[in-house]
């Protein structure tokens, strides 16, 4: 289903939640509210949306690599990490389908199988990434935080069957051990017959290879809970469960640029595709590839709208540039009869990160410091490799912002390990992450 079908996704979310929720029945019954509508609708702004690659060598992570010319619906499964970056947090949508239709962006000359842990392409999702979009989520929460006894706000939906499912309500599946991966999956419709009875639930989820969308029967559906331990969970306070981490305050997730049918450029591409961030220091590869055939003489690169370069050209081809002043910049092809084609749009930004030189205590209290250059710092994200429910974003205040520099709070992380310090910054056109690893010890 294409983007521009928005409004008849909306549309019928609200359609299927008032027909599975009819006024006058119990409590559990009611009318869906409206983060309700929003996370169905935006959940499937990333499951329904249809691309084809144009070459053979973007991998998969359910093994080997993407059809070329063949239609896929959903985006695909990848653990980027810090690595890659995560679809519709780090990366607009329109950002990916860009990056499809190029030959020689990332997503066909980059693999992460085998170098990152779960996953494949450059670009993509995951189960957690996909349903904290969908929920509105500044950054993402791993699969844990959606299980019993860690968040508020959450509640284990009693009974446990299709006839108690609400839209946004969430599937977890436990992990088997302490170091295996959980699961968790969306309900974005439920629809009752003229009774008030569950005929159908709507299930959608991020798993290899693209998002998958199912339609189960009431009792398939109950089936499907029965399964490795599945628990359903209803969200009572969405902002109690998301606490800090909200999209609203920050530039990204952009649902209303995600819903917007992108026209993607035929002439030029980057190799991270359009409307995206650089890290300064890292080339830009411009792919001149002149799709319609019109003829091509220059490629112009302007920042803040003054000529940076003008590179004569004698047809289509790569042009690899790298910037070491940041700003925003753009992209765009003089042809043969003098005419201009679109431009692409890009940003050059900066971010600077320092620990403490050797190790960190793990009672904490010890400074992280941090600069950016045409971004905003948003948050310090740490993952500590040694347990796996510590994932802490602390978002900045303005005042952490301005000084540059936060401190770790005391009892925040449980256990000696390696941990990972991510520092995120945000630009109109997408998301930066820099990392930098340090010991944690008693």
């Amino acid at each position: 289903m294409p983007l521009s079908s928005l409004l008849s996704h909306r549309q019928i979310a609200t359609l299927a939640a008032f027909v599975a929720f009819p006024l006058g029945l119990r409590a559990a019954d009611r009318p869906a509210k409206d983060w309700q509508m929003s996370a169905a609708a935006n959940a499937r702004l990333l499951s329904q949306v249809k691309w084809t690659p144009v070459a053979d060598t973007m991998p998969n992570r359910k093994g080997g690599f993407f059809e070329k010319g063949r239609e896929y619906t959903g985006v695909p499964y990848s653990s980027v990490r810090s690595e890659g970056r995560y679809i519709g947090f780090d990366i607009a949508l329109r950002t990916f389908l860009a990056a499809v239709e190029n030959p020689l962006s990332v997503l066909y000359t980059e693999n992460l199988t085998g170098k990152v842990s779960n996953a494949a392409a450059y670009y993509g999702t995951v189960c957690s990434s996909y349903t904290s979009y969908a929920l509105q989520c500044g950054v993402w929460e791993v699969s844990r935080r959606y299980g019993p006894q860690v968040s508020e706000g959450i509640v284990l939906v009693e009974p446990q069957s299709a006839q108690a499912a609400q839209v946004g309500d969430v599937i977890y599946t436990p992990h088997a051990t302490e170091t295996s991966g959980s699961h968790v999956e969306m309900v974005t419709a439920v629809t009752k017959d003229s009774q008030g009875q569950v005929t159908s639930v709507r299930v959608e989820e991020s798993r290899p290879p693209t998002t998958q969308t199912t339609e189960r029967s009431a009792a398939n559906f109950n089936a499907h809970l029965a399964t490795r331990s599945k628990q359903l969970f209803h969200i009572t306070d969405l902002d109690a469960w998301r606490g800090t981490n909200k999209a609203a305050p920050l530039l990204h997730p952009n649902y209303a640029a995600d819903a917007a049918t992108p026209t993607i450029n035929r002439t030029l591409l980057l190799d991270l595709g359009d409307w995206v961030p650089y890290q300064k220091g890292n080339p830009v590869k411009f792919n001149v590839m002149d799709r319609d055939k019109l003829g091509v003489k220059t490629l112009v690169i302007r920042r803040a709208g003054s000529v940076v370069e003008e590179i004569p050209l004698d047809g289509p081809g790569l042009h690899e540039r790298t910037f070491a002043t940041c700003g925003d910049y753009t992209a765009q092809v003089v042809r043969k009869d003098g005419s201009l084609s679109e431009a692409c749009e890009f940003a050059v930004c900066d971010l600077d990160l320092r620990l403490p030189a050797t190790s960190a205590p793990l009672a904490g209290g010890w400074k992280v410091e941090f600069g950016a250059e045409n971004m905003d710092v948003i948050a310090v994200y740490l993952w500590n490799s040694a347990d796996s429910y510590a994932r802490h974003p602390i978002f900045l205040t303005p005042e952490q912002k301005k000084e540059g520099s936060l401190i770790i709070p005391a009892g925040l992380l449980k256990k000696p390990g390696s941990l990972q310090v991510w520092l995120i910054g945000e630009h109109k056109l997408g998301r930066l992450k820099l990392r930098k690893d340090i010991p944690l010890v008693r």
